[in-house]
Formats: structure tokens, C-alpha cells, sequence
């Protein structure tokens, strides 16, 4: 991060909450109510330009301090023998030969996510001191599908945190709760989808010259690199798919006063690995919570006999919530861009190269 950013410290706590909305999330929620304790890298409110350490403490920890104990304890902690299918558990037992699948669970469970909403946040800060605003929606839980309109502007996402499952049309929010309520009581979880958008980005971030450095590449591992997520696009991809050709791309117009622009996004915002100037558009598909209240059938480990699979503390759905993680994932894929292109020591140093590039591309 670059020195004399101003961090806005409610703006910090406040995406950690929006972690934790939606309905369908479980009693934990209540719990881990978090915050964000900076121990390094700011003073008085503004970036130093050293790395900033972030402390996200777990207040469940002291019901959990026996079992997590990095030292041995006195007395015998029950194993979990139990996979769950769809979990890290079983693959992560085999992987690094435990016999405790809890030694797996806890560092693969999306708890992990407070971190990265942590990190997120103050990435999404220098965003926006450039003039990048990022937002999301969600458009699927289970068999209810919202519809997405071609064009939104962040006005449009304003009170979107007020919907109980972050869902900009009224009629298919009904119809999700109605749905999450509905299922919970058949001890069933739900997945779903939803968009992340980023506006006001520059062309140009991101590079075609190697797949390292694509743009797209890199969301893509991303989105994909958070719990359950089980398939990304740029922009409608799907759709875009089954398009043809001349159905499928946006084409090009010039003016003086607006200079390269497009009448529509099918790329979503993202052509040859490189934004191209319009609102990035990234879809993500999350599969239903593994951990079941009603579990399915399993293999002890260490028995190999049939049993159900081991059950923790869960949520109905987790869908809303994933949005704001997927936030936090883009908003730091691009902060990385932004620094990669235009460095700078001081935010000022950063504006004023980014102005620079405006100017340039402009003429």
C-alpha cells in the first residue's frame, strides 16, 4: 500500500458485518461478531507505506481452546473420524496422513474468509481514492433465480445490504427466503449464484503478452480459491456462448467528449486479459453448505465401516455472505493491478500516474 492513504476505520468494521449477513446463516454469527485491529503500518489513520498487519480476533476461540490447543493438553480430545462428502476432510486426511480430521476442518472451513474480507477492505479504500467502486448482488439461491439487468450503476446497489439475502428485485427476494425456510426445515442446505461488479476502472490492467499476467486468469483463481465456489465467468459467459459471433462481441464507437466506448458488455469488462474500460462483470456459482443437519452417508476412518458423516455448528445457506467475500477477492486482484501498473510511494504519486495514463489514452 502506498503511504498517506487515509483509512476510514467504520468503513473497515463495517464490511467485516456485511460477512455476516444474510438468511440462512446459523446461532455462530452471533459470536463472531468482528473487528479489525490494525498493529502495523498506519499511524493516526494514514498508511505508512509499510505493510499493514490486521488482527481479526475469533471471540469463539474460548470455547474451542482444549481441542485448537497448539500444545499437548491433559486429558483426551475426541477425534473426528467422520468425512463429510463435499468437504476438505477426507482428501485432506489422506493428503498429510492425520488421523483426526479436525486437524483438516478447521483451517479449510470459510471461517478463513474474515481474513480476507480484512484485507479486502482496506484494498477496496485505495480503490476507491482512485475512483474504483465495487459491489454485488446476489441472483440465485437454490431454484430462485433474480434476474440480472444489463446495465446497473453502483446508485443501484445503495440499499442492497437492507434485502435479508442482498437481492435487488423485491419479488425474487420473497421467494428466496421463502425457499431458504422451506428447505431448512427439510435439514437441507442451499447454494446459488451472484455477480460482483467493479466500476470505474481504467482500460488496460492486466496484460495479454503472458498467462501469468492475465487479468481474467487471475480472478478466476481468485473467486474460485473461496470456500465452495464452484465456477466463475467474466460476463455472461454462458450466454455469450451459445451466441454467435456477431451476437457475441461489443463493438467499438468514438466521440471527442467520450472517447472509446461500447453499447454493450458481453465481455464483461475484460478483453485479451486486459479491462477494457467498462464495468467489470464477474459471475460466481457456490455449491450448498457440505456440512448437513441431517448428514449423508460416510466411511469411518478409521474402521472403514459405514457411517453418517461427521456434523458441525452450520448455516442454511451462506449465499449472500459469499458475495461480500467475492468483493474482497476482486477488490484486492485489482488493487494488485493498479499497483503493478502504476506504483507510486505516496497515494498522491499513484493518482497523479493514473491521471497521467487517462490523459494519454485519451488523446
Amino acid at each position: 500500500m502506498p503511504a498517506g492513504l487515509e483509512l476510514d476505520r467504520d468503513g473497515l468494521d463495517r464490511d467485516m458485518a456485511r460477512r455476516q449477513l444474510g438468511h440462512g446463516r446459523g446461532g455462530r454469527m452471533k459470536i463472531e461478531t468482528d473487528s479489525v485491529e490494525i498493529r502495523s503500518g498506519l499511524r493516526h489513520g494514514r498508511t505508512l507505506g509499510s505493510p499493514i498487519a490486521v488482527l481479526v480476533a475469533n471471540r469463539d476461540y474460548a470455547n474451542w481452546e482444549e481441542r485448537m490447543n497448539p500444545w499437548p493438553v491433559e486429558g483426551e480430545v475426541q477425534p473426528v473420524h467422520l468425512p463429510r462428502p463435499g468437504h476438505a476432510d477426507l482428501p485432506g486426511v489422506l493428503k498429510y496422513d492425520h488421523d483426526d480430521i479436525r486437524n483438516v476442518l478447521e483451517r479449510a472451513s470459510a471461517r478463513e474468509t474474515a481474513a480476507r474480507v480484512a484485507a479486502g477492505a482496506l484494498a477496496r479504500q485505495f480503490l476507491a481514492a482512485l475512483g474504483v467502486g465495487i459491489y454485488s448482488h446476489i441472483t440465485r439461491i437454490g431454484s430462485v433465480t433474480a434476474p440480472s439487468p444489463d446495465s446497473l450503476t453502483p446508485a443501484d446497489f445503495e440499499a442492497v445490504d437492507e434485502s435479508p439475502v442482498r437481492c435487488l428485485d423485491p419479488e425474487a427476494e420473497a421467494a428466496m427466503v421463502e425457499e431458504i425456510n422451506r428447505l431448512r426445515k427439510e435439514n437441507e442446505s442451499l447454494g446459488g449464484t451472484f455477480e460482483v461488479r467493479a466500476f470505474g476502472l481504467v482500460p488496460g490492467l492486466g496484460s495479454h503478452v503472458s498467462w501469468q499476467e492475465r487479468l481474467d486468469g487471475r480472478i478466476g483463481q481468485a473467486m474460485l480459491s473461496i470456500q465452495s465456489i464452484k465456477g466463475v465467468s467474466i460476463g455472461p459467459a454462458w450466454d455469450v456462448a451459445a451466441s454467435r459471433g456477431s451476437q457475441a462481441h461489443d463493438e467499438i464507437f468514438h466521440d471527442a467528449e467520450r472517447g472509446y466506448y461500447r453499447e454493450s458488455n458481453r465481455a464483461g469488462g475484460l478483453e485479451g486479459g486486459m479491462t477494457n474500460g467498462e464495468p467489470l462483470l464477474v459471475q460466481v456459482a457456490i455449491k450448498p453448505i457440505s456440512t448437513l443437519t441431517k448428514p449423508l452417508r460416510s466411511v469411518d476412518i478409521h474402521s472403514k465401516e459405514p457411517r453418517q458423516a461427521h456434523k458441525e455448528r452450520t448455516d442454511s445457506t451462506v449465499v449472500p455472505a459469499a458475495g461480500v467475500v467475492g468483493e474482497a477477492m476482486l477488490a484486492l486482484m485489482l488493487a494488485q493491478a493498479y499497483r503493478e501498473k502504476f506504483g507510486g510511494d505516496h497515494i498522491d504519486d499513484v493518482r497523479a500516474s493514473v491521471a497521467a495514463y487517462r490523459e494519454r489514452i485519451e488523446r
